[in-house]
């Protein structure tokens, strides 16, 4: 980031502390992701004990992060809430339909608006950034509906911006990887359960183990075959190891194994739905 460029990050950080200071109090809607963790340390920068952070635990869904977010929240004395949400009982989010993502959020943001309401909160604000424009993300519009702040796009942050600023803030999100919603792992009109569920995550956790952390992964499901995406550069780790790895797959209930190609890329589903 240099410093010569006309819109710096510490530009970006200081429009978004002085939105932040505005609000007089907010909640976080807070999943202890690289983004989510910079908005909420910079919200308590400004705020103060005038913020409460809001963590949404799914039935069904495992729970990577609610652990985090929790130590993430007593280690710096931030108020924070546990909302409790049965994610497969959200009409239509089973079918997975192309605006599942809607209809998920809007879901929980509506839970997550009644808690912040009854906490006194003035704004619930969450953590889409700049280079959220680039992919599908029907989740958007349930925000605007309900009237769900993203600041740090608002300022202008690119997710590299971010890391940037969260590594020199200390925040140990700054190289965690990006992970969405398990959900993400299912094309769209393929029904999903918390079998399958388990099945994605179960493999996914494997091989991040087995090599010892492999950086952005993600295992697509299609029916008994699993898609594995990881960088290129990860390939000849992959393919050294075939024949354990489909054995392990094997075992978590698939039957076909496959490596992606084309490498990891954000909303490799989506890609049915452009052009």
């Amino acid at each position: 980031m240099s410093m010569a460029a006309e819109d710096t990050a510490q530009a970006k950080l200081s429009r978004l502390q002085k939105r932040l200071r505005g609000f007089g109090s907010a909640a976080v809607a807070f999943s202890a992701g690289v983004d989510s963790t910079f908005l909420l340390a910079v919200a308590q920068e400004t705020l103060g004990t005038a913020l409460v952070a809001i963590t949404v635990r799914f039935r069904d869904f495992p729970q990577r992060e609610s652990e985090t977010a929790t130590a993430f929240c007593d280690e710096r004395g931030i108020r924070h809430e546990i909302v409790e949400m049965d994610v497969m009982s959200v009409p239509g989010f089973a079918e997975n339909p192309p605006d599942r993502c809607y209809l998920c959020k809007r879901a929980i943001f509506e839970r997550i608006l009644s808690v912040a309401n009854e906490q006194g909160a003035a704004v619930v604000l969450e953590g889409a950034n700049r280079d959220d424009d680039a992919d599908y993300r029907p989740g958007r519009r349930a925000l605007r509906e309900l009237g769900i702040l993203s600041p740090l796009h608002e300022a202008g942050l690119t997710k590299e911006e971010i890391r940037a600023l969260s590594r020199e803030m200390g925040l140990p999100t700054w190289c965690q990887p990006s992970a969405p919603c398990l959900a993400s792992r299912f094309p769209y009109g393929r029904r999903i359960t918390p079998e399958a569920i388990a099945r994605v995550d179960r493999a996914e956790r494997w091989l991040d183990a087995a090599f010892g952390g492999l950086g952005q992964l993600r295992v697509r499901i299609h029916g008994d075959m699993a898609r594995i995406e990881v960088a290129r550069e990860r390939f000849p780790d992959i393919l050294a190891r075939s024949e354990e790895i489909a054995a392990e797959f094997r075992r978590i209930g698939f039957i076909h194994v496959a490596l992606d190609l084309r490498g990891y890329r954000t909303g490799s589903l989506n890609e049915g739905l452009k052009g």
